[in-house]
Protein backbone atom coordinates (compact mmCIF):
# COMPACT_ATOMS: atom_id res chain seq x y z
CA UNK A 1 0.00 0.00 0.00
CA UNK A 2 1.41 3.38 -0.98
CA UNK A 3 0.36 6.91 -0.18
CA UNK A 4 1.71 7.11 3.37
CA UNK A 5 4.50 9.59 2.62
CA UNK A 6 4.08 13.33 2.05
CA UNK A 7 6.55 16.08 1.20
CA UNK A 8 9.51 16.92 -1.01
CA UNK A 9 12.66 18.26 0.67
CA UNK A 10 11.07 17.39 4.02
CA UNK A 11 8.95 14.25 4.16
CA UNK A 12 6.70 12.69 6.74
CA UNK A 13 5.62 9.06 6.83
CA UNK A 14 2.87 8.12 9.28
CA UNK A 15 2.00 4.63 10.48
CA UNK A 16 -0.40 2.83 12.79
CA UNK A 17 -4.15 2.34 13.23
CA UNK A 18 -6.84 3.79 15.46
CA UNK A 19 -7.05 0.74 17.74
CA UNK A 20 -3.57 -0.68 17.23
CA UNK A 21 -0.75 -0.56 19.74
CA UNK A 22 0.46 2.85 18.61
CA UNK A 23 0.56 5.40 15.84
CA UNK A 24 3.64 7.28 14.77
CA UNK A 25 5.53 9.38 12.28
CA UNK A 26 8.99 9.63 10.74
CA UNK A 27 10.28 13.05 9.61
CA UNK A 28 13.11 12.86 7.11
CA UNK A 29 15.06 15.92 5.96
CA UNK A 30 15.05 18.08 9.09
CA UNK A 31 17.92 20.46 9.69
CA UNK A 32 20.42 19.52 12.41
CA UNK A 33 21.14 21.36 15.63
CA UNK A 34 17.60 22.62 16.29
CA UNK A 35 16.49 22.43 19.94
CA UNK A 36 12.98 20.97 20.18
CA UNK A 37 10.66 22.50 22.78
CA UNK A 38 8.97 19.34 24.10
CA UNK A 39 6.58 21.35 26.27
CA UNK A 40 5.35 23.26 23.23
CA UNK A 41 5.05 19.95 21.36
CA UNK A 42 2.91 18.52 24.16
CA UNK A 43 0.69 21.62 24.09
CA UNK A 44 -0.06 21.07 20.39
CA UNK A 45 -0.91 17.44 21.07
CA UNK A 46 -3.28 18.55 23.83
CA UNK A 47 -5.19 20.76 21.37
CA UNK A 48 -6.00 17.75 19.16
CA UNK A 49 -6.19 15.12 21.90
CA UNK A 50 -9.38 13.02 22.21
CA UNK A 51 -11.15 14.05 25.40
CA UNK A 52 -9.42 17.41 25.50
CA UNK A 53 -12.56 19.39 24.64
CA UNK A 54 -16.03 18.88 26.20
CA UNK A 55 -17.61 19.47 22.80
CA UNK A 56 -15.80 16.46 21.32
CA UNK A 57 -15.38 12.73 21.76
CA UNK A 58 -15.20 11.25 25.26
CA UNK A 59 -12.37 8.91 24.24
CA UNK A 60 -9.49 9.77 26.57
CA UNK A 61 -5.95 9.58 25.22
CA UNK A 62 -2.94 11.25 26.83
CA UNK A 63 -1.17 11.40 23.45
CA UNK A 64 2.26 11.40 25.07
CA UNK A 65 5.16 11.49 22.62
CA UNK A 66 8.05 9.02 22.60
CA UNK A 67 11.00 10.16 20.47
CA UNK A 68 12.80 7.10 19.09
CA UNK A 69 15.49 8.62 16.90
CA UNK A 70 16.84 11.77 15.31
CA UNK A 71 17.38 13.73 18.53
CA UNK A 72 20.48 13.84 20.72
CA UNK A 73 20.77 15.97 23.85
CA UNK A 74 17.57 17.74 22.87
CA UNK A 75 18.75 18.74 19.39
CA UNK A 76 17.88 17.37 15.97
CA UNK A 77 20.73 15.41 14.43
CA UNK A 78 19.63 15.58 10.79
CA UNK A 79 18.83 11.88 10.84
CA UNK A 80 15.23 10.67 10.44
CA UNK A 81 13.24 11.72 13.50
CA UNK A 82 10.81 9.00 14.59
CA UNK A 83 8.04 9.45 17.18
CA UNK A 84 5.34 7.15 18.52
CA UNK A 85 2.09 7.81 20.35
CA UNK A 86 0.60 4.91 22.29
CA UNK A 87 -3.09 4.09 22.03
CA UNK A 88 -4.27 3.52 25.60
CA UNK A 89 -8.06 3.97 25.62
CA UNK A 90 -9.36 1.85 22.76
CA UNK A 91 -12.81 0.29 23.13
CA UNK A 92 -12.84 -2.01 20.13
CA UNK A 93 -15.98 -3.76 21.42
CA UNK A 94 -17.92 -0.62 20.50
CA UNK A 95 -17.39 -1.64 16.87
CA UNK A 96 -18.37 -5.32 17.10
CA UNK A 97 -21.88 -4.68 15.79
CA UNK A 98 -20.59 -2.93 12.65
CA UNK A 99 -17.73 -5.27 11.80
CA UNK A 100 -19.77 -6.64 8.88
CA UNK A 101 -21.60 -3.44 7.96
CA UNK A 102 -20.37 -0.44 5.98
CA UNK A 103 -20.72 2.89 7.79
CA UNK A 104 -22.07 5.66 5.52
CA UNK A 105 -19.60 8.51 5.05
CA UNK A 106 -16.62 6.39 6.09
CA UNK A 107 -13.94 4.61 4.06
CA UNK A 108 -15.34 1.16 5.01
CA UNK A 109 -16.82 0.30 1.60
CA UNK A 110 -14.01 1.59 -0.60
CA UNK A 111 -11.29 0.18 1.67
CA UNK A 112 -12.89 -3.29 1.58
CA UNK A 113 -13.30 -3.21 -2.19
CA UNK A 114 -9.73 -2.04 -2.79
CA UNK A 115 -7.79 -4.21 -0.33
CA UNK A 116 -10.18 -7.09 0.42
CA UNK A 117 -9.65 -6.57 4.15
CA UNK A 118 -10.23 -3.71 6.58
CA UNK A 119 -9.61 -2.96 10.23
CA UNK A 120 -13.15 -2.18 11.39
CA UNK A 121 -12.04 -1.12 14.88
CA UNK A 122 -12.57 2.61 14.64
CA UNK A 123 -11.70 2.65 10.95
CA UNK A 124 -8.13 1.45 11.42
CA UNK A 125 -5.75 3.41 9.21
CA UNK A 126 -8.54 5.58 7.75
CA UNK A 127 -9.45 6.93 11.20
CA UNK A 128 -8.93 10.54 12.19
CA UNK A 129 -6.72 9.11 14.93
CA UNK A 130 -3.91 9.06 12.34
CA UNK A 131 -3.82 12.87 12.41
CA UNK A 132 -2.22 12.85 15.86
CA UNK A 133 0.99 11.74 14.15
CA UNK A 134 0.70 14.67 11.73
CA UNK A 135 0.29 17.11 14.60
CA UNK A 136 3.43 15.76 16.28
CA UNK A 137 5.44 16.26 13.08
CA UNK A 138 3.84 19.60 12.30
CA UNK A 139 4.51 20.93 15.78
CA UNK A 140 8.24 20.46 15.21
CA UNK A 141 8.05 22.02 11.74
CA UNK A 142 6.15 24.98 13.18
CA UNK A 143 8.83 25.52 15.84
CA UNK A 144 11.52 25.64 13.17
CA UNK A 145 9.46 28.04 11.04
CA UNK A 146 8.84 30.26 14.08
CA UNK A 147 12.61 30.53 14.55
CA UNK A 148 12.69 31.98 11.03
CA UNK A 149 9.92 34.49 11.84
CA UNK A 150 7.07 32.53 10.23
CA UNK A 151 3.84 31.98 12.18
CA UNK A 152 0.74 29.91 11.40
CA UNK A 153 -2.68 30.25 12.97
CA UNK A 154 -5.95 28.51 12.05
CA UNK A 155 -9.41 29.13 13.48
CA UNK A 156 -13.07 28.28 12.90
CA UNK A 157 -15.01 30.91 10.96
CA UNK A 158 -18.16 28.84 10.46
CA UNK A 159 -19.90 25.93 12.16
CA UNK A 160 -23.14 24.83 10.60
CA UNK A 161 -24.95 28.01 9.62
CA UNK A 162 -23.19 30.15 12.22
CA UNK A 163 -20.50 32.45 10.79
CA UNK A 164 -17.84 34.52 12.54
CA UNK A 165 -18.34 38.16 11.60
CA UNK A 166 -15.14 39.36 13.27
CA UNK A 167 -11.48 38.37 12.94
CA UNK A 168 -10.09 39.06 16.40
CA UNK A 169 -7.29 36.49 16.45
CA UNK A 170 -6.57 37.23 20.11
CA UNK A 171 -9.77 35.30 20.89
CA UNK A 172 -8.61 32.11 19.18
CA UNK A 173 -7.86 29.53 21.85
CA UNK A 174 -9.97 31.37 24.43
CA UNK A 175 -13.24 29.65 23.51
CA UNK A 176 -14.14 26.00 22.93
CA UNK A 177 -14.51 26.38 19.16
CA UNK A 178 -11.30 28.33 18.38
CA UNK A 179 -13.31 31.15 16.82
CA UNK A 180 -12.11 34.75 16.30
CA UNK A 181 -15.55 36.10 17.28
CA UNK A 182 -16.74 35.80 20.88
CA UNK A 183 -20.44 36.18 20.10
CA UNK A 184 -20.34 33.72 17.22
CA UNK A 185 -18.39 31.28 19.42
CA UNK A 186 -21.32 31.01 21.82
CA UNK A 187 -23.73 30.28 18.97
CA UNK A 188 -21.29 27.79 17.42
CA UNK A 189 -21.09 25.87 20.69
CA UNK A 190 -24.87 25.77 20.84
CA UNK A 191 -25.00 24.53 17.24
CA UNK A 192 -22.70 21.63 18.09
CA UNK A 193 -24.67 20.72 21.21
CA UNK A 194 -27.90 20.88 19.23
CA UNK A 195 -26.56 18.43 16.65
CA UNK A 196 -25.26 16.16 19.42
CA UNK A 197 -28.66 16.16 21.13
CA UNK A 198 -30.28 15.06 17.87
CA UNK A 199 -27.79 12.23 17.37
CA UNK A 200 -26.44 14.09 14.37
CA UNK A 201 -23.31 16.07 13.46
CA UNK A 202 -22.37 19.38 11.87
CA UNK A 203 -19.55 20.67 9.65
CA UNK A 204 -17.92 24.05 9.14
CA UNK A 205 -15.11 26.13 7.68
CA UNK A 206 -11.61 26.65 9.07
CA UNK A 207 -9.49 29.60 7.95
CA UNK A 208 -5.69 29.60 8.15
CA UNK A 209 -3.27 32.53 8.01
CA UNK A 210 0.50 32.39 7.58
CA UNK A 211 2.60 35.47 8.35
CA UNK A 212 6.30 36.21 7.84
CA UNK A 213 6.91 34.23 4.66
CA UNK A 214 9.59 35.54 2.31
CA UNK A 215 9.00 36.14 -1.38
CA UNK A 216 9.89 33.21 -3.59
CA UNK A 217 8.72 29.95 -1.99
CA UNK A 218 7.10 27.53 -4.41
CA UNK A 219 8.12 26.09 -7.75
CA UNK A 220 6.40 26.38 -11.12
CA UNK A 221 4.69 24.51 -12.64
CA UNK A 222 3.46 21.54 -10.62
CA UNK A 223 4.94 22.35 -7.21
CA UNK A 224 3.15 25.62 -6.72
CA UNK A 225 2.80 26.64 -3.06
CA UNK A 226 -0.99 26.63 -3.26
CA UNK A 227 -1.02 23.29 -5.08
CA UNK A 228 1.14 21.64 -2.41
CA UNK A 229 -0.88 23.20 0.39
CA UNK A 230 -4.08 21.97 -1.26
CA UNK A 231 -2.59 18.47 -1.44
CA UNK A 232 -1.59 18.63 2.22
CA UNK A 233 -4.91 19.95 3.51
CA UNK A 234 -7.16 17.78 1.35
CA UNK A 235 -5.25 14.71 2.53
CA UNK A 236 -6.95 15.26 5.90
CA UNK A 237 -9.91 12.90 5.89
CA UNK A 238 -12.73 15.29 6.82
CA UNK A 239 -11.83 18.11 4.42
CA UNK A 240 -14.00 18.72 1.37
CA UNK A 241 -12.66 21.87 -0.28
CA UNK A 242 -10.05 24.62 -0.12
CA UNK A 243 -9.82 28.18 -1.44
CA UNK A 244 -7.06 30.79 -1.36
CA UNK A 245 -7.58 34.51 -0.94
CA UNK A 246 -10.94 35.46 -2.44
CA UNK A 247 -11.33 31.87 -3.59
CA UNK A 248 -14.64 31.00 -5.21
CA UNK A 249 -15.85 34.57 -4.75
CA UNK A 250 -13.34 35.48 -7.48
CA UNK A 251 -15.74 33.99 -10.01
CA UNK A 252 -18.12 36.92 -9.39
CA UNK A 253 -15.47 39.64 -9.61
CA UNK A 254 -14.00 41.66 -12.48
CA UNK A 255 -10.26 41.69 -13.05
CA UNK A 256 -10.16 45.26 -11.81
CA UNK A 257 -11.55 44.01 -8.49
CA UNK A 258 -9.56 40.81 -8.21
CA UNK A 259 -6.06 41.99 -9.16
CA UNK A 260 -3.72 43.00 -6.36
CA UNK A 261 -2.31 46.30 -7.56
CA UNK A 262 1.07 47.63 -6.40
CA UNK A 263 2.69 50.97 -5.70
CA UNK A 264 6.01 51.96 -4.18
CA UNK A 265 4.83 50.73 -0.75
CA UNK A 266 3.97 47.24 -2.03
CA UNK A 267 0.68 45.44 -2.64
CA UNK A 268 -2.51 47.43 -2.11
CA UNK A 269 -4.67 44.37 -1.41
CA UNK A 270 -4.41 40.61 -0.92
CA UNK A 271 -7.12 39.04 -3.06
CA UNK A 272 -4.69 36.32 -4.15
CA UNK A 273 -4.07 35.15 -0.59
CA UNK A 274 -0.31 35.71 -0.64
CA UNK A 275 0.54 33.62 -3.70
CA UNK A 276 1.07 34.66 -7.34
CA UNK A 277 1.89 32.08 -9.99
CA UNK A 278 2.29 29.51 -7.25
CA UNK A 279 5.08 31.58 -5.63
CA UNK A 280 4.76 33.38 -2.29
CA UNK A 281 4.66 37.16 -2.75
CA UNK A 282 5.55 38.24 0.80
CA UNK A 283 1.98 38.89 1.89
CA UNK A 284 0.15 36.66 4.38
CA UNK A 285 -1.08 33.37 2.96
CA UNK A 286 -4.80 33.05 3.66
CA UNK A 287 -6.87 29.98 2.82
CA UNK A 288 -10.12 28.39 3.97
CA UNK A 289 -11.02 24.72 4.26
CA UNK A 290 -14.49 23.16 4.19
CA UNK A 291 -14.89 20.41 6.81
CA UNK A 292 -17.69 17.89 6.45
CA UNK A 293 -20.01 16.81 9.29
CA UNK A 294 -18.63 13.87 11.27
CA UNK A 295 -19.68 10.64 9.55
CA UNK A 296 -20.38 8.67 12.74
CA UNK A 297 -23.90 9.56 13.90
CA UNK A 298 -26.46 7.63 15.95
CA UNK A 299 -29.42 8.45 13.68
CA UNK A 300 -30.59 5.39 11.67
CA UNK A 301 -29.10 5.25 8.16
CA UNK A 302 -29.46 2.84 5.24
CA UNK A 303 -26.42 0.81 4.21
CA UNK A 304 -25.18 -2.60 3.06
CA UNK A 305 -23.39 -5.39 4.85
CA UNK A 306 -20.36 -7.18 3.40
CA UNK A 307 -22.69 -9.74 1.75
CA UNK A 308 -24.53 -7.00 -0.11
CA UNK A 309 -27.67 -7.21 2.03
CA UNK A 310 -29.52 -3.99 2.87
CA UNK A 311 -29.24 -2.99 6.50
CA UNK A 312 -30.09 -0.11 8.81
CA UNK A 313 -27.27 1.17 11.01
CA UNK A 314 -27.07 3.40 14.08
CA UNK A 315 -23.46 4.11 15.06
CA UNK A 316 -22.76 4.05 18.77
CA UNK A 317 -19.49 4.84 20.54
CA UNK A 318 -17.49 7.96 21.30
CA UNK A 319 -17.50 10.39 18.41
CA UNK A 320 -17.20 14.12 17.78
CA UNK A 321 -20.40 15.90 16.81
CA UNK A 322 -18.21 18.45 15.00
CA UNK A 323 -14.65 17.72 13.93
CA UNK A 324 -13.85 21.36 13.09
CA UNK A 325 -12.44 22.21 16.51
CA UNK A 326 -9.96 19.32 16.66
CA UNK A 327 -9.01 19.67 13.01
CA UNK A 328 -7.61 23.20 13.56
CA UNK A 329 -4.19 22.02 14.85
CA UNK A 330 -4.08 19.38 12.09
CA UNK A 331 -4.48 22.07 9.43
CA UNK A 332 -1.74 24.13 11.09
CA UNK A 333 0.51 21.06 11.20
CA UNK A 334 0.12 20.14 7.53
CA UNK A 335 0.65 23.79 6.59
CA UNK A 336 3.88 23.91 8.61
CA UNK A 337 5.22 20.69 7.09
CA UNK A 338 4.50 21.92 3.56
CA UNK A 339 6.05 25.35 4.05
CA UNK A 340 9.17 24.10 5.85
CA UNK A 341 9.74 21.70 2.97
CA UNK A 342 9.48 24.61 0.52
CA UNK A 343 11.83 26.68 2.70
CA UNK A 344 14.44 23.91 2.57
CA UNK A 345 14.07 23.69 -1.22
CA UNK A 346 14.88 27.40 -1.58
CA UNK A 347 17.36 28.04 1.24
CA UNK A 348 18.67 24.61 2.21
CA UNK A 349 19.01 23.36 5.75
Amino acid sequence: MGGNVFGTALTISTFGESHGEAIGVVLDGLESGFTIDMEALSFQMERRRPGGNPLGTTRQETDGISVLSGVFEGKTTGAPLAMTIRNTNQRSQDYDDISHVYRPGHADFTWQQKFGIRDWRGGGRSSGRETAARVAAGAIAAQILASKGITIIAYCIQIGGIKALQRDLSLVGKNLVSAPDSQAAILMEQEIEKARGMGDSVGGIVECMVNGLPIGLGEPVFNKTNALLAHAILSIGATRGIEFGDGFASASLRGSQSNDQLDSTGFLSNHAGGINGGITNGQPIIFRTAVKPTASISLPQKTLDIKGQERTISIEGRHDSCICVRIVPVIEAMTAITLLSLWYERYGR
